[in-house]
């Protein structure tokens, strides 16, 4: 079944969803309003969206170190109140986000935030990867715009599939955690330490 525009509008309309979360929950119930709108509560992403424009001022600095000593991560995840800050699940959801910061090593939190330097780059290699292969030239940009999402798939960190659960990312555990706790929660920043290496 074809998922247009207005069933996505609608869909949005009644749960606060992203546009892409609930294209994918319509192209899951094969267009199905209500069955998509069980699917986002199920995933505990209806309403999250709707909390994200409240202050996160709260929050907690973890760290991370691997077994061995010679790879750790550093995060901070802000929330609303030290009363949530305070709970099991946040406590974990932080401790995941470290850990996973340290086992897939993401160069940014978003794909807004990735260097265009980089971003060009990547392109650039894309295109010559291509025109090498024989490929036509027309062709050539909609075939990066594939790789790209893979690249941003295996570098952005709220993009990545999440360790613990690869059927789910990271904006997917984010938003199940919101929905749960019923608080505005970000991912405000990470380093990640090898020894030896530069932090990324």
């Amino acid at each position: 079944m074809t998922i247009t525009a207005a069933m996505v509008k609608e869909l949005r309309e009644k749960t606060g969803a992203g546009m892409m979360d609930c294209k994918n929950a319509l192209n899951k119930t094969d267009g199905d309003l209500e069955k998509a709108v069980d699917y986002l509560r199920a995933q505990g992403i209806a309403k999250a969206e709707k909390k994200s424009s409240r202050a996160a001022s709260d929050g907690l600095v973890w760290a991370y170190i691997h077994q061995g000593n010679k790879l750790g991560s550093l995060v901070e995840i802000n929330c609303e109140t030290d009363f949530v800050a305070n709970t099991d699940e946040f406590q974990s959801f932080v401790k995941d986000v470290a850990m996973q910061v340290a086992a897939s090593a993401p160069i940014a939190i978003r794909r807004e935030d990735v260097d265009p330097d980089i971003l060009a780059r990547e392109k650039a290699i894309y295109k010559e990867q291509i025109i090498n292969e024989g490929k036509p030239e027309h062709i050539a940009d909609k075939i990066v715009t594939g790789k790209l999402e893979k690249f941003y798939k295996d570098n952005v960190l709220l993009e990545q599939p999440f360790f613990k659960d690869p059927e789910k990312t990271i904006e997917i555990y984010l938003k199940e955690t919101i929905s749960k706790l019923g608080e505005n929660i970000q991912i405000a920043r990470f380093s990640r330490f090898v020894l030896g290496e530069n932090s990324k």
